[in-house]
């Protein structure tokens, strides 16, 4: 049984190719929608994570800056 010389062969194949593609298509027609809203609100919360470390590391500095003025004689 010799793939190029089996034309049964070529046609199981081709079935097994063709319904590969429909299980897929039919798997990710809902799911994009779906992937898109975990993924804008995952970008949403680092955003947010980002905004709340950048106002502590401000923080964090002038708080440093105190230390340093209180620690100069």
């Amino acid at each position: 049984m010799n793939i190029t010389s089996d034309p049964n062969l070529w046609a199981i194949c081709l079935l097994v190719f063709l319904l590969g593609l429909l299980i897929g298509v039919f798997l990710t027609a809902g799911g994009r929608r779906k992937w898109k809203a975990r993924y804008k609100s995952e970008v949403d919360r680092r955003e947010a994570l980002e905004r709340d470390h950048a106002d502590r590391e401000k923080e964090w500095r002038e708080a440093a800056k105190d230390r340093d003025r209180d620690d100069r004689p």
